[in-house]
């Protein structure tokens, strides 16, 4: 039987109300785990109320952080600190330094890259390469789009299309993610499989 996870749910985990519907939502789409973003600082008590909601539907919790670096420095000085509190390690990647610094640091799990901004993804065939040799995989958000329209879309589509050609010449993971804030933009497992094949 296959297990379907969705690495990226983006609740406000000071709002529980909130987790637990985008939690049980997800358990009702069929997904067996589901990762939460968690701030640095996050207390042993604010995980124990998260896993206690998944474990309510039956869910298993996946804790993550996400980084948003501006420098390479930055980015080392955050996974010095922080790697081994987290389960999953998601670095943003806005600048050419930092994401050849994430591909090629075995810290760092997945590689994730701006929507809106094409001149702001660098997942090049460089990033794969040092990616494949770092075991890290790339993470696409299922929500851009759904909120992209038009011509951003059709860019976004295309730069998909490239990255995701890349990744497979390097063997490295592509991880499919909702990126959702709101259980009305969940899909399932199934579903995203189909929007993916947009681009390929």
């Amino acid at each position: 039987m296959r297990k379907f996870v969705d690495l990226h749910l983006r609740p406000s985990i000071e709002n529980l109300g909130q987790v637990e519907k985008l939690v049980k939502r997800s358990s009702d789409l069929g997904y067996h785990s589901v990762g939460i973003p968690l701030p640095p600082n996050v207390k042993p008590e604010e995980i124990h109320q998260l896993k206690t909601i998944c474990e309510n539907v039956g869910v298993d919790l996946v804790t993550r952080i996400d980084f948003l670096p501006k420098t390479s420095g930055e980015l080392l000085r955050n996974l010095r600190r922080f790697r081994r509190k987290f389960e999953i390690v998601s670095v943003t990647c806005n600048s050419k330094s930092v994401a050849r610094q994430a591909a090629k640091d075995r810290r760092v799990d997945l590689l994730a890259f701006s929507t809106g901004f094409p001149c702001r993804r660098f997942f090049d065939s460089a990033e794969a390469e040092l990616s494949s040799k770092a075991e890290g995989a790339l993470e696409i958000d299922m929500v851009s789009l759904l909120f992209l329209t038009g011509f951003p879309r059709i860019r976004f589509l295309s730069s998909l299309r490239k990255e995701v050609a890349i990744a497979r010449k390097f063997e490295v993971p592509v991880v499919i993610s909702s990126g959702a804030t709101d259980a009305s933009l969940l899909r399932g497992p199934y579903d995203c499989a189909a929007l993916a094949t947009l681009f390929d």
